[in-house]
């Protein structure tokens, strides 16, 4: 079904809570509805709106918002030890993550507690605790307006990176994600990589799936803020990846200064959060908004703020970490 709202109003479809208005937003359930929208009512500017968790709004959109909001999950293959489900870009990403470990499925449990939808998942290639979706993911499947056909991209043509996707660049504003196959596994294979997580499953029992998926559930919720609660939009910054001399250079003079491993030869990743903490803003607040005073990736609309005030303070936080470390730290979050 196709429901179309006019002057949508946006504070209730972004986890920020921004008050800001599209000129027309349209939900749709199946990926067969889509040629039927662009043929009929043939938007012209558009943009998707998935969950709304990683979207940061400084003004109305004068276009069409469009929702994908098919929730089917189906086993497409399962030959004992490898299930291949495919998965509709309007199921919520936990959901997901909590349907995989009912039925003993390995490979996103990890990514737990994750606040948005599957088709958003491989835009951003979230991650959390040493793992990524691109580690689960078999292909995306996808909508051209353009040339009014389907697509289904194999992950290893999504460019996937540190929070990086084909689909934040070239096919930027070209595609509707419609579903995401996933490559899960029934052999146990615990990611543990991070002291807090081992600790935590330990206290549980061990190394299951439901105690890996708890413990990170617990760990999340005593970390970060309920977007429901307080308006968020979870990591606002990316940890920044830097060489590895000027690491090992910060790190002799800030005794203790953590830094992690990454595929690139010749640089390590290090943390944002811990970089905001040291530059003395960690829980600090101006007006309306500020960083989050347990996690500092977070920042925090406490009621009333504006996308603008959202960025100005955020750029406040950048200058302060380069003006400490000379470290340039990004922002993660789709800013509109």
């Amino acid at each position: 079904m196709i429901r179309v709202f006019e002057n949508a109003d946006l504070s209730g479809r972004n986890s920020f809570h921004v008050a800001q208005h599209a000129a027309r937003l349209i939900e749709f359930d199946k990926q067969a509805e889509l040629p039927e929208i662009f043929g009929k009512l043939a938007p012209e500017r558009w943009m998707v709106l998935s969950g709304g968790n990683n979207i940061l709004f400084t003004k109305d959109y004068d276009g069409t918002l469009l929702t994908p909001c098919g929730r089917d999950i189906e086993i497409r293959s399962d030959d004992g030890t490898e299930v291949t489900v495919d998965v509709e870009a309007g199921v919520e990403w936990d959901d997901l993550v909590a349907w995989a470990v009912d039925n003993g499925l390995w490979g996103i449990e990890n990514l737990s507690l994750i606040p948005g939808k599957v088709g958003a998942a491989p835009v951003q290639n979230i991650g959390a605790y040493g793992a990524e979706a691109k580690d689960a993911i078999r292909s995306v499947t996808m909508y051209f307006p353009e040339q009014g056909n389907f697509v289904t991209l194999a992950a290893e043509h999504c460019a996937f990176g540190y929070r990086e996707s084909v689909f934040k660049h070239t096919l930027r504003g070209r595609v509707i994600i419609t579903s995401v196959e996933f490559r899960l596994s029934r052999t146990p294979h615990p990611n543990l990589g991070y002291g807090d997580v081992i600790r935590e499953v330990e206290a549980r029992g061990g190394a299951t799936l439901r105690n890996i998926r708890d413990a990170i559930c617990s760990i999340r919720r005593a970390k970060l803020p309920d977007p429901a609660v307080t308006g968020n939009a979870g990591s606002f910054f990316k940890n920044p990846v830097v060489d590895i001399a000027v690491a090992e250079r910060l790190q002799a003079e800030y005794q203790g200064m953590p830094m992690y491993p990454v595929a690139e030869s010749g640089k390590v990743k290090l943390a944002a959060g811990w970089l905001i903490d040291k530059a003395g803003m960690k829980g600090h607040r101006e007006g309306h908004v500020g960083v989050h005073d347990r996690q500092a990736l977070v920042l925090i609309n406490t009621g009333g703020a504006t996308g603008g005030e959202v960025i100005e303070f955020a750029h406040k936080v950048q200058r302060r970490v380069h003006e400490k470390f000379g470290i340039e730290i990004d922002t993660e979050v789709n800013i509109i």
